[in-house]
């Protein structure tokens, strides 16, 4: 009975002790003028719920509290916005209080001279740097044709095979963005650093605890082995004579001072070129691949598309730039991917001063997460959200629509957008002209936090 009696005043001790936190982090985050919401634990907050429910979470929250509210995740007290007009105002007006506000586990293991984090003056500096490397004239002159060369081989001889798409496509967005920064390295030391960059990529959406053991903390030490890597290949650079033509060659030998960047900057460029070039790219890639086999009529006039490109070719001819002009559908197909898939779910900002925004104060420090998520399956601007449906983009009005935040918005509009483009369009030319596919079994996809199928989505390829 003793025994029964303790463990009865032991669990009501932690009863009270969890709602005593949960109350405490409360008020600590309770001031006048802040939106609704709740705040969670001491330390984590509300970072668990968040990512395993994703979605879910943003949806409850909002029908609790409405289209703006207060939470606590990723390690910072955090404004969630959901409204459409607040989040145009603040992608339109960095500057005004507001500055990217990456978590601190990204800022760690990105570096803190990234393009996405730096702001002001040497985001204009770095921004113009990483032009220079994707404006039209290098697109279609040195990337564009290295991409389809590298393209071409990677998706050679899978006739009779099945294979993960989810694999092909990331080790393919990997390769492909390590060959344009570092082209003659890349064979010698790309296994290695694919292992380093694998676990890098994890730790940027954790908790910045650094215990042993923690993604954090194999992220952290990722981060130094591919800084390792990268310093080495920039010190064999400068000891050569030999002329190389990739982005670290540039980035090296740039003369104009309004561009030039130091060591740090550049490494710090280069880790986010691959990992915004590699997320986007691979996910884009692989849900193409599973929407045109869902959809054979999107899937028969992509392929009409691309065979008429071929039949102006030569057999083995490479693509050019008129080719990569001529995919309008293809490009639709892209968007429309990156629309229903959400492979980007918002961006972060931080406020540097105490601001007001749609009435409600926002002290000082404080995260705003522009959640654009939810604008994607907005039925007025999307009729019939859910559906897979490329056509819509042929409307050429709709890439520059006002909430079409697919990209960024702002002077954040992602740089590398149409670098990203021509890599997906030249892999969905390869695959849908060689090949026919058909899914074996069926695979669970997530797309929270990030779009992913935990056990691959495995395809039967036949020649085509």
């Amino acid at each position: 009975m003793e025994i029964v009696m303790v463990g009865v005043c032991m669990l009501a001790m932690g009863f009270f002790l969890c709602f005593g936190l949960l109350k405490w982090n409360g008020i600590r985050y309770s001031r006048k003028g802040l939106p609704p919401g709740t705040m969670g634990w001491p330390v984590f907050g509300e970072t668990t719920e968040f990512l395993r429910q994703g979605p879910d979470f943003m949806k409850h929250k909002r029908a609790r509290y409405g289209s703006v509210f207060k939470s606590h995740i990723l390690g910072s007290p955090t404004i969630v916005s959901m409204d459409p007009e607040l989040n145009r105002y603040i992608l339109l007006n960095e500057g005004k209080g507001l500055v990217p506000g990456y978590p601190q586990s990204a800022l760690d293991i990105l570096g803190k001279s990234n393009i996405a984090a730096v702001h002001r003056s040497d985001h204009r500096r770095i921004r113009g740097s990483f032009l220079s490397l994707v404006n039209p004239s290098m697109l279609k002159d040195q990337l564009l044709p290295k991409i389809d060369k590298n393209m071409r081989m990677h998706l050679r001889d899978l006739q009779g095979k099945t294979i993960d798409i989810q694999t092909i496509t990331s080790d393919m967005a990997l390769l492909i963005a390590f060959k344009q920064i570092m082209e003659i390295e890349s064979d010698s030391i790309y296994e290695a650093f694919q292992a380093e960059f694998d676990k890098l990529m994890a730790g940027t959406l954790s908790l910045p605890i650094n215990i042993p053991g923690t993604t954090y903390h194999r992220g952290f030490l990722a981060r130094k082995s591919v800084l390792r890597i990268l310093r080495d290949v920039m010190e064999e650079r400068r000891n050569s004579l030999m002329k190389n033509y990739d982005m670290l060659e540039y980035l090296l030998k740039e003369e104009d001072p309004r561009y030039k960047l130091n060591d740090e900057e550049i490494l710090d460029q280069v880790v986010m070129i691959l990992y915004s070039g590699f997320e986007t790219v691979s996910t884009t890639s692989m849900m193409a691949i599973k929407y045109l086999h869902d959809h054979p009529s999107a899937l028969q006039e992509i392929r009409d598309e691309h065979f008429a490109i071929r039949g102006r070719k030569k057999p083995e001819e490479p693509l050019d730039w008129n080719d990569y002009k001529a995919m309008v559908f293809t490009r639709a197909v892209i968007f429309e991917t990156s629309r229903l898939a959400t492979v980007v779910n918002g961006v972060l900002r931080k406020t540097t001063e105490g601001m007001e925004l749609n009435g409600y104060f926002i002290p000082r420090g404080w995260r705003i997460y522009v959640y654009t998520r939810e604008i994607n399956y907005d039925p007025f601007l999307y009729p019939e959200p859910q559906k897979f449906y490329p056509w819509r983009w042929l409307e050429k009005s709709l890439e520059s629509h006002n909430y079409c935040f697919l990209f960024g918005g702002g002077s954040r509009l992602c740089p590398g957008k149409e670098l990203g483009i021509v890599t997906i369009a030249i892999f969905l030319h390869y695959f849908v002209t060689r090949y026919r596919w058909e899914e074996v079994g069926e695979e669970k996809l997530i797309k929270f936090p990030r779009v992913e199928a935990p056990n691959g989505l495995h395809v039967r390829v036949s020649k085509y």
